[in-house]
C-alpha cells in the first residue's frame, strides 16, 4: 500500500481533529452573490457573541486545530472581527479569511498587515468588471480590486486571488493567471457547488464537460494554482490533481456556522448534514460523539459507481454536488467526467430538490460602499 493510499484511508476514516474548520462568522452581507452558498446577507440575531467566539476560538488552539478558515457573509462587517482574529493569533492558531474586500480601505490593510499568521483570499468572479459583477453585484469587482492595491501598498505580502469557477470564468483562466502575477498574489480556484443560492444558479453556470476538461489540463500544467478538494472529481481523467483528493466532509474538515450549528461540510449546510451545535458542550464534543460524523467515517459504498473503474481516483465526486442536484450520495457526481451522473439525473427525473437552510438573502443589497 502507497504512502498516498495509507493516508487518504486514515483520512477516510477520520482525525482526532479536523485539519481545517471552516466558520461562518456571520451571515450579514452587503453584496448578493448569485451562488452564494450560505445564501448570506442579513445578520442572523442569535449569532454567536464575541465571548463565545473566543471560547470556540479557545477550544481550537486546545485541540490543535492549525487553522481557520472564516467566512461569511463578508465576515469584516463584524465589529468584532479584528479583536476574534487578533484573539485567534494570540492563542497560535492560525486564520483564512475569504472577504469581498470591500471593507479593505488602506487603514484596515496596514492593521492587516501587521497580523502574524494571517492568510487573505480576496473574491472576485471574473477577470473584468463585466463578468464578476454578473455574479457579485455592480461595483464589486472595482472594490475588490481596490482592496488588493490596498493590501498591496500596505506590504501585506502575498494574498491570494479567489475565483469560482464558472461557465463564465472557466474562460478567463490565463486572465487570472496574469492578474495574479501582477500583484504577486496566488491564484486559488474553487468549484460551483449547487449549494445556498447556487441551487438556483446551477443549470445556467456550472462548466460544461468540455470545459471541465480543459480546466483538467489547465491545473495539471500549474501545480502552483490552489484548488483545495475542488476539483478531485476530475482526477478521473487521468493523473490526480493536488490537494485533497477525497470528500473530507466530518472526515477531516467541518463547517460552524454564525449561531453555532457543526455541518459535515460548508457546501452542506441543510439540517440532514447538520451534526450538533457548539453551545452545547463544545466543539470538540460535536467532532468526537456526533452519531453524523461517525457514520461518515464508516467505510464508504462505492453505489452506482462500482462498476467504474475510476471510482479510487475520484471517490464518487462531491457529496454537495449529489445532494442538491437530486441525486443519492451513492449516485454518481452530477459532473462526472464520464456523463454517468448526467444519465442518473435523467433517469430521476429530479423535480424537487433539497432547499438549502437557513436562507439570510436581502432583498437589496446594502450599497458597497457603506460601513
Amino acid at each position: 500500500m502507497g504512502a498516498d493510499t495509507s493516508l487518504r484511508n486514515r483520512f477516510e476514516r477520520g482525525l482526532a481533529a479536523p485539519i481545517c474548520l471552516t466558520w461562518e462568522l456571520t451571515y450579514a452581507c452587503n453584496l448578493a452573490c448569485t451562488h452564494c452558498l450560505s445564501s448570506s446577507g442579513r445578520r442572523d440575531p442569535d449569532e454567536l457573541t464575541t465571548a463565545e467566539a473566543k471560547s470556540l476560538i479557545d477550544e481550537i488552539a486546545a485541540m490543535k486545530i492549525f487553522y481557520i478558515n472564516i467566512g461569511g457573509g463578508e465576515p469584516m462587517i463584524r465589529r468584532d472581527f479584528f479583536e476574534l482574529v487578533e484573539h485567534a493569533v494570540a492563542q497560535n492558531v492560525g486564520v483564512k479569511f475569504s472577504t469581498n474586500g470591500t471593507r479593505i480601505d488602506a487603514k484596515a490593510a496596514r492593521r492587516l498587515a501587521r497580523i502574524d499568521y494571517l492568510d487573505i483570499q480576496v473574491s472576485i468572479d471574473g477577470a473584468d468588471a463585466t463578468t464578476s459583477d454578473r455574479i457579485r453585484g455592480d461595483g464589486s469587482y472595482a472594490a475588490a480590486r481596490l482592496a488588493m492595491d490596498h493590501l498591496r501598498d500596505a506590504n501585506f505580502g502575498p494574498f491570494k486571488i479567489s475565483v469560482v469557477m464558472t461557465r463564465e470564468s472557466i474562460e478567463q483562466l490565463d486572465e487570472f493567471e496574469t492578474l495574479a502575477k501582477r500583484y504577486g498574489a496566488q491564484l486559488r480556484l474553487t468549484r460551483l457547488r449547487p449549494s445556498g443560492r447556487g441551487v438556483d444558479v446551477w443549470e445556467a453556470l456550472h462548466p460544461t464537460p468540455a470545459q471541465n476538461r480543459r480546466l483538467y489540463h489547465w491545473l495539471l500544467e500549474r501545480p502552483e494554482v490552489l484548488t483545495g478538494d475542488s476539483f478531485f472529481h476530475l482526477s478521473a481523467l487521468g493523473d490526480p490533481l493536488d490537494g485533497l483528493n477525497l470528500c473530507g466532509a466530518g472526515r477531516v474538515v467541518c463547517l460552524v456556522d454564525p449561531v453555532g450549528e457543526v455541518y459535515a461540510c460548508p457546501f452542506v449546510i441543510h439540517e440532514e448534514f447538520r451534526a450538533g451545535n457548539v453551545r452545547g458542550g463544545g466543539f470538540a464534543a460535536v467532532w468526537q460523539q456526533s452519531e453524523l460524523f461517525r457514520a461518515l467515517r464508516e467505510p464508504g459504498s462505492a453505489g452506482a459507481c462500482a462498476s467504474c473503474g475510476s471510482y479510487d481516483a475520484c471517490r464518487g465526486g462531491c457529496m454537495a454536488a449529489k445532494f442538491f442536484t437530486g441525486l443519492e450520495l451513492t449516485d454518481p457526481d452530477p459532473e462526472c467526467v464520464f456523463g454517468h451522473g448526467e444519465t442518473a439525473l435523467a433517469k430521476k427525473r429530479v423535480t424537487i430538490r433539497p432547499v438549502p437552510s437557513p436562507d439570510h438573502s436581502r432583498r437589496v443589497p446594502v450599497s458597497i460602499t457603506s460601513h
